[in-house]
C-alpha cells in the first residue's frame, strides 16, 4: 500500500516509516500538515497516519480536508492524549482509527493494513490466485505449497497483482503503489522486480505481460 506517515517528531515519524516499509508498503513523510496537504493533493495514498497535534497545520484540519475531499484515503490519527473525550473528538473529525501514544509498532502496522484493506474494494486477508497463497499478515507467499522467498519490492508487486483479481496493472500504477515519493517515473524497477518474480515463482509462467498496459496474474 501506499502510506503517508505525519509526524512531527522526526525520529518518531522516520521509526515508523522504517517499520512500515519492512511491512512491504511504500511510505512517504513529512513533519507538519502543510507539507502533508501538498503531497494528498499529488499523491493517491491509501493510508494516512496522522499525528493530531501538527504544526503549521493542525491534524484536525487536515483530516477534515481528507474527509471533505471525499477520498478514500483512511486516516490513522495518532495522539499524546488518551481521555476518551479526545478519541472520540478525533474519530468525529471523520478520522477512522485512533492510537495512543506511546504504541507497540506491531500493533500500528496491523491497524494500516486493516484501514488499507477498507480503502479498496473488499478483499481476503489471504490472497489466492493461480496456485500463489500471499499472507500479508506473516508476509509470506507461497506456489502450490512451497515457500517462496521474495524482497519487499517483490513482494509488494505481487501482492498488487492478486488484489487486481485478474485485471492488468500498468507500471506506473504498480510504481505509485510500490515505491515513495522519490522514485524516478522513468526507472526500470517495475520492470525488473516483474523478471525476478517470475524467476522466483517458476514454471508454468503466471504473471502476464498485457501489451501496451502492463502486467496481470490471469
Amino acid at each position: 500500500m501506499r502510506v503517508l506517515v505525519v509526524e512531527d517528531e522526526p525520529m518518531l515519524a522516520d521509526a515508523i516509516a522504517e517499520w512500515l516499509r519492512e511491512d512491504a508498503h511504500a511510505v512517504d513523510v513529512t513533519y507538519n500538515g502543510d507539507a502533508a496537504l501538498e503531497r494528498l493533493f499529488v499523491n493517491d495514498y491509501d493510508v494516512v497516519v496522522l499525528d493530531r497535534d501538527l504544526p503549521v497545520v493542525h491534524g484536525d484540519d487536515v483530516c477534515r480536508e481528507i474527509v471533505g475531499s471525499g477520498s478514500l484515503t483512511r486516516v490513522l490519527m495518532l495522539t499524546a492524549a488518551a481521555e476518551v473525550t479526545n478519541r472520540v473528538a478525533g474519530l468525529s473529525l471523520g478520522a477512522d482509527d485512533y492510537l495512543v501514544k506511546p504504541f507497540a509498532f506491531p500493533e500500528l502496522a496491523a491497524r494500516v493494513r486493516s484501514l488499507g484493506r477498507r480503502s479498496r474494494p473488499a478483499a481476503p486477508p489471504v490472497l489466492r490466485r493461480a496456485g500463489i497463497t500471499l499472507d500479508p499478515a506473516l508476509h509470506k507467499v507461497f506456489r502450490d505449497g512451497a515457500y517462496i522467498p521474495l524482497s519487499k519490492k517483490e513482494f509488494g508487486v505481487l501482492a498488487e497483482l492478486l488484489r487486481a483479481d485478474g485485471a492488468p496493472l500498468s507500471a506506473e500504477f504498480l510504481l505509485e503503489k510500490v515505491w515513495d515519493e522519490h522514485a524516478d517515473p522513468f526507472s526500470p524497477a517495475v520492470r525488473l522486480t516483474i523478471l525476478k518474480l517470475r524467476r522466483k515463482l517458476g514454471d508454468p509462467p503466471v504473471i502476464e505481460t498485457v501489451t501496451s498496459v502492463g502486467y496481470r496474474i490471469s
